[in-house]
């Protein structure tokens, strides 16, 4: 039906559907199972088609041009499927070729309309998943998801579900965990698993709902079906034959669907079972639980009854206690619910033939916060995770946590796509599957720069989710921080809105779904929370100007309301409560009831004019405090810095500037003040300025006694230090590396340090690849990385790296590197060293693992870092080198300069690519 359907769109042509091969017409499409279609088993058998590659493959399918398949049929499109699901995978894949994007219906993907359809004659596609359950779980569905399906069909029934199944299909799953906040999938439309079987959708429960009973349900029959009376508490230990009886119902109930039975038991409304750890007790769940599932499938073995043991949260603890459970049986190891996953089989438990899997997190409800309105994972965090678990054999099931689905679309496609086959999405093609994303849904006219639009938006929420942001995240002092973040995020918006206006009216919708609104929404909300520091760090100098960022604050706190309705209208009002989570004012882990702005502050202003200065690096102000500073110049350093002249009243003040040293420059010398700050840019005229350190002033005399003067230091090092300055080199006290701008390294036998392009905060991450069991206890033939480094600070300096907050996923292992300056012994640094709650809630906030250690500089002058692996899945960021003057930030100072050695030459100046 959804092909005939699909071959309309494109061609305005809806092509017959026939059964007797009798009817077939000279160009035909044949498709069929494997073994149950007599006319594909007849093309296998005259050898005109060969399906050895997919014989004994789960899900595969073959497509391929076949001349002469039948009688009076000049050539056909064969698709032939080892069962119906492969049959379908094939069938839809045509679908996607010929112009229909999975997401035709949910995003509004305009179908490309085309006179004519042509299917090359060498055309032979053989393929077949390499993850055998692949699914999606819809959860913390209100309010929006809710609203949007109540409105829509009514409650949480099969018409609703069929446009998910459908979806599912076309994007090669085929595993389910459906709604059940206040839902029972199976209880409120009868009609819901039925269709879910036919459409080849295999269902399960989450992971705190066993034997295919929804939790609502005991909420709803939680008595005797029989008389009528109370079946007791939902408790095991207590209630034993109530709750038997409940999923006794429930095993019958679906013996005739493709179903994965969740084993096992937590409380009610996910918590925890008990507080404490009743292994016994668990153990005895499981084994009635199995002795259910044998007693209705007692025409089959109980091993080919797939079943799950979900070890979220607590429930790994029982694992890890010594409990176990037969091995037909698969472990569904979780993330920790922020996408770092906590555990992985180890090389004995990946012989299990129940085989393993992760459930992984795009949404969730908990601490530290909830975060549950938009796209916040990159692809490339998901891969990185991923990959890990497909190198340990996690590969029986793929599961995440998608919400409520809609603002989840990009991440969800790859996460379905790798699971159907992890070797065809490796890191180097993270960049091109945006862009064949965006051309598949836009067109490939401006398919690279949508695809820079939606990493960009995606990467800037997974530096820090938006309802974890707050009006001090990103630093208004330190290295223009928060200025480049909030200039970062409006050339983003503006570039996205001048797509939208030059893409062809027709994608309009679905850009404003899948670009525009993310793009912009993600925009305002930062932009919010940066124009709120502004404004009390103002109020708090007395800025005339402070309450201007007040109204800049709420501006965008409206355009976030706005750009909600502008999406609850498009395409005549389709999905209408979509946006409507609440993701601004969280104060604990929990959603506020609705959108809050933050407190801001209001400042009156006298009526004279008052002269305020302010330079970067603090809250301190001039007359308030009188030893203002601007951090140390440098030849390697920023080119200039800056000071800010502001009026504390409104009436308007003319200014002078001065200096103490004829090489120090000043972008203005004299002005006018009226109610916005004036900004002063101060550099150095480096041929002029003399060598070694120095202390001058910038003297700015305005309205009051005496004048304001702001120290300039600087640095210059000698001619014969300058010459010998390669790699990175230190500035202000610090030099700070992005983690791929190594400039050497050296590999291991069977592994090395690889880029990971678009992982991380800032640019990049490396990891050792490929992935294995591999310890390296010996430095010597550990692969490195090293950095070259200019210091001209001797002494103790510490050295932090950030790395991914990824978890210890094998037992009785950190996460180690070992780190050493020039010739010194290795230092072994274990990222999770602290394994405290305290250090989880920072690292999943801040997106990184941070970790410390101490060395000692004899001489200044050229040195080398070296960067040793020890255990597997360190995956590092960037590198902080702090001499004494590296200030806090939450990114940390862009990359240093770095200097390029060439004989008989200068030293040149560059940003390491």
């Amino acid at each position: 039906m959804h092909l005939r359907q699909d071959i309309q769109r494109v061609s305005g042509s809806r092509p017959r559907l026939v059964t007797d091969q009798k009817k077939l017409k000279s160009y035909t499409l044949i498709a069929g199972q494997i073994g149950k279609s007599p006319l594909i088993d007849r093309l296998i058998a005259e050898r005109q088609i060969d399906v050895s590659t997919i014989a004994n493959q789960w899900e595969g399918y073959l497509i391929q041009v076949v001349r002469n398949p039948v009688e009076g049929v000049d050539q056909g499109l064969v698709i032939a499927g080892t069962d119906r699901r492969g049959t379908a995978y094939g069938i839809y894949e045509v679908s996607e070729q010929i112009g229909v994007s999975p997401w035709y219906w949910w995003a509004d993907v305009p179908v490309r309309e085309r006179e004519s359809l042509y299917i090359h004659r060498d055309t032979r596609v053989v393929d077949w998943p390499r993850v055998r359950y692949r699914g999606i779980f819809l959860n913390d569905e209100a309010p929006a998801l809710t609203n949007w399906v109540k409105e829509k069909y009514g409650d949480y029934n099969h018409k609703f579900y069929e446009k998910v199944f459908e979806l599912m299909m076309r994007l090669k799953a085929n595993y389910l965990w459906p709604a059940m906040w206040n839902n029972a999938f199976s209880d409120d439309d009868p009609l819901n698993m039925v269709r879910a079987h036919e459409y080849g959708i295999v269902m399960g429960t989450s992971h705190h709902e066993p034997m295919m009973r929804a939790d609502k349900e005991w909420n709803r029959y939680g008595r005797d079906f029989g008389t009528g009376a109370a079946r007791g508490d939902w408790d095991y230990a207590t209630n034993p034959e109530g709750l038997y009886d409940f999923w006794l119902q429930g095993a019958k109930r679906n013996k005739p669907y493709d179903s994965i039975y969740t084993l096992g038991m937590r409380g009610q409304e996910d918590t925890p079972m008990s507080e404490e750890r009743n292994i016994g007790l668990l153990e005895k769940i499981v084994h009635d639980q199995r002795q259910i599932l044998g007693k209705v499938f007692d025409d089959r073995p109980l091993s080919e009854v797939p079943q799950v043991w979900a070890l979220y949260k607590e429930v790994q603890e029982y694992y890890e206690n010594g409990m176990r459970v037969p091995e037909d049986v698969s472990l569904l190891w979780a993330d920790d619910n922020w996408g770092n996953i906590r555990r992985l089989p180890t090389p004995e438990e990946r012989n299990r033939s129940g085989g393993a899997g992760v459930y992984y997190h795009f949404d969730y409800v908990g601490g530290p916060r909830s975060y549950r309105w938009i796209n916040v994972t990159p692809i490339a965090k998901v891969w990185e995770q991923m990959n890990l678990a497909r190198a340990y054999n996690a590969d029986r099931i793929w599961l995440v946590n998608v919400g409520d689905l809609k603002p989840q679309e990009f991440p969800t496609e790859f996460f379905l796509r790798m699971a159907w086959n992890p070797e065809a999405w490796q890191k180097e093609r993270l960049q091109e599957f945006g862009e064949l994303w965006a051309a598949r849904e836009f067109g490939e006219t401006y398919a690279r720069e949508i695809a820079a639009l939606v990493q960009g938006y995606s990467r800037h929420n997974g530096r820090r989710k938006p309802e974890l942001m707050e009006a001090d995240t990103y630093s208004q002092h330190h290295y223009n921080e928060a200025t480049r973040v909030y200039t970062e995020l409006a050339e983003l918006s503006r570039r996205a809105e001048d797509l939208f206006q030059k893409i062809d009216p027709q994608y309009r919708d679905a850009f404003f779904q899948l670009v525009l609104y993310p793009v912009k929404a993600s925009t305002a909300v930062s932009q919010m929370y940066i124009s709120t520091a502004r404004n009390r760090l103002y109020a708090s100098q007395g800025r005339a100007e402070a309450n201007d960022y007040a109204q800049k604050a709420r501006e965008l706190f409206t355009l976030d309301a706005d750009l909600s309705e502008q999406f609850h209208r498009i395409n005549d009002g389709k999905w209408n409560h979509m946006m409507s989570q609440p993701h601004i004012g969280y104060t604990h882990w929990n959603n506020p009831p609705a959108n809050t702005l933050p407190a801001l502050a209001h400042y009156r202003p006298h009526s004279e004019a008052d002269m305020g200065i302010a330079v970067e690096g603090g809250d301190d102000f001039w007359p308030a405090a009188g030893n203002l500073a601007l951090p140390e110049f440098s030849p390697y350093g920023e080119t200039s810095h800056t000071i800010e002249i502001f009026n504390r009243g409104t009436r308007p003040f003319d200014f002078a500037v001065t200096t103490s040293a004829p090489w120090i420059r000043v972008s203005t010398t004299e002005g006018t003040v009226k109610q916005h700050t004036v900004p002063l840019s101060v550099a150095i005229d480096w041929e002029k300025a003399p060598a070694g350190r120095h202390r001058e002033t910038v003297d700015i005399r305005g309205t009051g006694w005496g004048s304001a003067k702001v120290q300039v230091h600087s640095f210059k090092p000698d001619a014969l230090m300058a010459e010998d300055a390669q790699g990175y080199v230190e500035t202000d006290g610090y030099i700070a590396i992005d983690a791929a701008g190594f400039t050497n390294k050296r590999d291991g036998a069977h592994a090395g340090w690889e880029e990971i392009p678009l992982h991380g905060r800032t640019r990049s991450s490396i990891s050792v690849f490929p992935v294995s069991d591999r310890v390296y206890e010996d430095p010597a033939h550990a692969p490195y990385v090293e950095y070259d480094l200019t210091l001209f600070t001797s002494g103790q300096i510490r050295i932090q790296t950030l790395a991914a907050p990824s978890l210890n996923f094998q037992p009785q292992r950190g996460l180690r590197y070992a780190i050493a300056l020039d010739d010194g012994e290795p230092q072994v640094v274990d990222i999770l060293a602290d394994l405290s709650k305290g250090a989880w809630e920072t690292a999943v906030k801040d997106g990184v693992r941070k970790s410390e250690s101490v060395h000692r500089v004899i001489n200044a002058g050229r040195h080398t870092l070296r960067i040793y692996a020890v255990d597997p899945g360190v995956t590092l960021q960037k590198i902080l080198i702090d001499t004494g003057g590296l200030k806090p930030s939450y990114l940390g100072p862009p990359q240093s300069q770095f200097v390029e050695s060439r004989p008989g030459k200068i030293p040149t100046l560059e940003k390491k690519p």
